[in-house]
């Protein structure tokens, strides 16, 4: 028996997917026309301007309020100039100049850039506070160790970005800047009481809301005293208690990659991460770069079984 029609699309409207190659195949269109909510482009995805710009042209024609989105920071951090390195400077280097305007100036370019290819989302700026120098995966992709530097500087990347009518996503809730072990592979704790979270790596956090920063991206981080054994993507007291009613954020709460070892480990596979992501109050799931048909489908089919076995509240989608 196959997935109930209405479920299934409510289903699809949580998830960010993605495709390989520079055209999209016809699968990537047909589920947007189905009810997905988008995909990402990676440096796979990307050729050139008018290929990228025909690529999200395609998209649109699938589901016009398609949502496409880039890992675009500036620095190290780059897609469309992946095959030549980035022509704006990294946050690090945007930090150490400290010039606020001169920030908003370099998002407000990479935005005008992504607006007219057709990206409606940014997955940037990264706001992290690199407070460990041996953080083997923030390092250079944050403005510094000063969280009132970020701060300054995490506000002005959002309004740059966002004046270009491109939704700014900050990133990674509640701060991955504390690390010293790398989410992509394994699962990182950051083991401090919720007092030095708030102190440390909570104030750009608190600066880009007060920006109108319309996403912000979860962390595959362990904090115990406020997540348990779990990564703050599963916990409710993070994405709900903290980010929602503490710091009042009223946008869309993405997930990092579900296919990254710090999320697929914990809970054991894409789809299980889906749900318990959604549960704990997550709005939009990215499931990570080498994704295909199967891999949508499967996931929305977890999604559905929860609903309809009581794991997950429909309602809690809907709102999603």
């Amino acid at each position: 028996m196959g997935l109930d029609p209405g479920l299934r699309r409510l289903a699809l409207g949580t998830l960010l997917a993605a495709y390989p190659g520079p055209v999209p195949p016809d699968w990537a269109v047909d589920l947007l026309a189905e009810g997905l909510a988008g995909h990402t482009l990676f440096g796979t995805n990307i050729h050139d301007p008018a290929q990228v710009a025909a690529s999200t042209a395609a998209l649109r024609a699938g589901r016009p309020d398609v949502i496409v989105a880039i890992d675009e920071e500036g620095g190290d951090v780059t897609r469309l100039a992946h095959a030549t390195g980035s022509p704006y400077p990294g946050n690090a280097a945007l930090g150490a100049v400290d010039d606020p305007d001169l920030t908003r100036q370099v998002y407000a370019a990479i935005g005008a850039e992504l607006a007219a290819l057709g990206i409606t989302v940014d997955l940037a700026p990264t706001v992290d506070v690199n407070t460990a120098d041996e953080n083997p995966v923030i390092g250079t992709r944050s403005f510094g160790a000063d969280p009132r530097r970020v701060a300054v500087h995490s506000a002005a990347a959002v309004a740059g970005l966002q004046s270009t009518g491109v939704a700014a996503c900050a990133k990674h809730f509640p701060g991955h800047g504390a690390t010293v072990a790398d989410s992509h592979h394994e699962l990182p704790t950051v083991d401090v009481p919720p007092a030095v979270l708030r102190e440390r790596d909570l104030p750009p956090f608190a600066a880009v809301v007060d920006a109108g920063v319309r996403a912000v991206m979860t962390a595959h981080i362990r904090v115990p005293a406020l997540t348990g054994d779990g990564p703050a993507t599963f916990s409710r007291a993070v994405l709900h208690d903290l980010l929602r009613v503490e710091y009042g954020f009223t946008g869309a709460i993405i997930t990092d990659a579900l296919e990254m070892k710090g999320a697929v480990l914990a809970a054991g596979g894409v789809g299980a991460g889906a749900v318990r992501a959604l549960a704990a109050g997550a709005d939009l799931l990215c499931i990570g770069a080498r994704v295909d048909a199967e891999l949508v489908e499967s996931v929305a089919a977890e999604i559905v079984a929860a609903i309809t076995d009581g794991r997950l509240a429909r309602e809690r989608v809907e709102e999603a």
